[in-house]
């Protein structure tokens, strides 16, 4: 059950780095932020609509659980905007690494607030997977990142960080199934473009039969594909797992970079890749390495005996 976890938790990282792939294109074909959002979450809507059909699963909503999604569905909203508005203030790999402190958040806010367990196994991979992200964040010139990118990739980490959580702790949100919690979350979400717009924010449309293309796959692959995932990887092996794993997205990034825009790969990318690996690698043998430490820090006590002796 943990290994099928696991590679949900895989499949939705994977899957969410492919973002600023369909992304920027859009962006080069004259659109902005908004609009872009906006089409791909309304465009999720039919996708979900017929996942649901064919398993025969029903829309309507129950009272209660109408706050819930709608705060969700904000979140989700918030969080994909300023993600989305930070490509404009700098490159979009670096963005999408430094999004990956959420993590530490999650790890931070069920450790402080819901009494989670810190595991020894959970600290260490943070560490490691926070040295493979300065690896793949650090330029040959060094770090030059903007105030106003940094700042909206940090609510865009909060938000996120805030919607795993609310995922995994609200009883209600376990009860509803995974395609009506998507669809509803797109549904209330995609109310804040509409919002931003009605406004006086600019709506703009692709030019190019390409630029449909790639709003059709922003909703499917990273939205309803890893969206999907990461919720019932939230639901199988628990929050903090789930954003580690995360942490998959830009090694997916950088790859789509080598293959797509003809980037080049150094060591130093490599090596953080590599880093990233190994963390989200021991999240998967957790259990038998929390053992070990264990069992290493149970010999201390008894060899000063010996050694006193």
């Amino acid at each position: 059950m943990k290994f099928k976890g696991y590679l949900l938790a895989a499949i939705a990282a994977a899957t969410y780095g492919t973002n600023p792939a369909f992304a920027l294109p859009l962006y080069a074909d004259g659109m902005n932020p908004t609009s872009v959002l906006l089409f791909r979450y309304l465009l999720g809507l039919p996708i979900l609509t017929l996942m649901m059909a064919w398993r025969r699963r029903q829309l309507t909503l129950r009272r209660h659980e109408v706050l819930p999604l709608a705060v969700l569905g904000i979140m989700m909203a918030i969080s994909s905007l300023t993600l989305f508005e930070a490509y404009n203030h700098m490159n979009s790999g670096i963005a999408s690494t430094l999004l990956f402190i959420y993590p530490v958040l999650v790890a931070v806010l069920m450790s402080f607030f819901f009494h989670e367990r810190f595991r020894i196994t959970t600290g260490i991979c943070l560490l490691i997977m926070g040295a493979g992200l300065i690896l793949l964040l650090r330029s040959e010139t060094g770090f030059a990142l903007s105030v106003t990118g940094c700042l909206l990739v940090l609510v865009s980490s909060l938000t996120y960080a805030l919607y795993i959580v609310m995922t995994n702790v609200s009883k209600t949100v376990q009860g509803i199934p995974t395609l009506k919690l998507l669809f509803w979350q797109l549904a209330f979400g995609s109310t804040v473009f509409m919002t931003m717009i009605a406004s006086g924010s600019q709506l703009t449309i692709p030019t190019h039969s390409a630029g449909w293309l790639n709003i059709v796959a922003l909703s499917a692959l990273p939205t309803v594909v890893s969206l999907s995932c990461t919720t019932l990887a939230i639901h199988t092996i628990g929050p903090t797992p789930t954003a580690i794993f995360g942490a998959l997205e830009p090694v997916t990034a950088v790859i789509l970079g080598v293959m797509l825009f003809d980037q080049s790969l150094t060591a130093r990318e490599l090596a953080g890749g590599l880093l990233i690996i190994i963390a989200t690698t021991m999240i998967v043998a957790a259990d038998p390495i929390d053992n070990a430490l264990l069992r290493v820090r149970r010999m201390f006590p008894s060899l000063r005996k010996h050694i006193r002796s």
